[in-house]
């Protein structure tokens, strides 16, 4: 579909190399939502692919990871829907999953962890954490994938450590995941905000916390139960 796109309305951490597969002619408009920085907002996104589409030719929402994890997608079909615009969606993996099997840590591994769970450190409403319930996740024993939350990384931990999850759980921050200059802090729940701050770790990054992070580091090649600052490609 790329290929043939005559229009690719593309967010921000799209590779080159991924946007160069369209034609030479293609229109590429750069939506890009950075936190902290430039930000598009949502309604204008929906409104221009509803004009593009009203043009001749293919237009194509070139989107990050799965477009319906985190990725608002489904708020842009449904306004495509509601314009009478016919859409085909191509599903993608998420960067929740992807970008820990990048890293080196499963998330789910037999009889370390059976379940994971993929949630925002970023919410909608005034409060970023408003929404979640982080103490009822700290008892599920389940993999914990957290997306947008490098400004919330102390708050979350500790909310779940109030949850009675373990101080001592592990716990691990990947920035840039699967890029070339991708890196990877592991540490404990306890000490995962301090250790991220003073690694620099900035967004995009994926927080996660659980016994598959220990999985990670030995499939890695390192010893059982080491506690390290692990940074791949660019390090100071």
């Amino acid at each position: 579909m790329l290929r043939r796109a005559d229009v690719v309305v593309h967010d921000a951490l799209i590779d080159v190399r991924v946007l160069a597969l369209a034609p030479a002619h293609a229109r590429r408009i750069d939506v890009g939502k950075r936190g902290g920085g430039r930000h598009t907002r949502q309604e204008d996104i929906n409104r221009l692919l509803i004009e593009e589409a009203a043009c001749e030719g293919t237009v194509v929402r070139l989107k990050g990871g799965d477009p319906f994890v985190f990725g608002r997608g489904a708020e842009e079909v449904r306004a495509l829907a509601q314009a009478g615009v016919r859409t085909r969606i191509i599903p993608g993996i998420t960067s929740g999953l992807g970008g820990l099997a990048s890293a080196g840590i499963p998330a789910t591994i037999r009889g370390v962890a059976s379940a994971v769970t993929l949630v925002t450190g970023h919410g909608a409403g005034a409060d970023p954490l408003e929404g979640v319930d982080w103490r009822a996740l700290a008892c599920s024993r389940a993999t914990l994938v957290v997306y947008m939350g490098t400004r919330t990384i102390a708050r979350v931990a500790g909310e779940l450590m109030a949850g009675g999850l373990p101080p001592e759980t592990s716990a691990a921050v990947i920035e840039r995941a699967t890029w070339p200059d991708e890196r990877v802090v592991v540490t404990t729940l306890r000490d995962i905000a301090e250790t991220a701050l003073h690694a620099e770790i900035a967004a995009p990054a994926l927080f996660v916390i659980g016994n598959v992070v220990d999985a990670g580091v030995r499939s890695n090649g390192r010893k059982n139960g080491q506690r390290h600052t692990h940074l791949q490609g660019s390090t100071r």
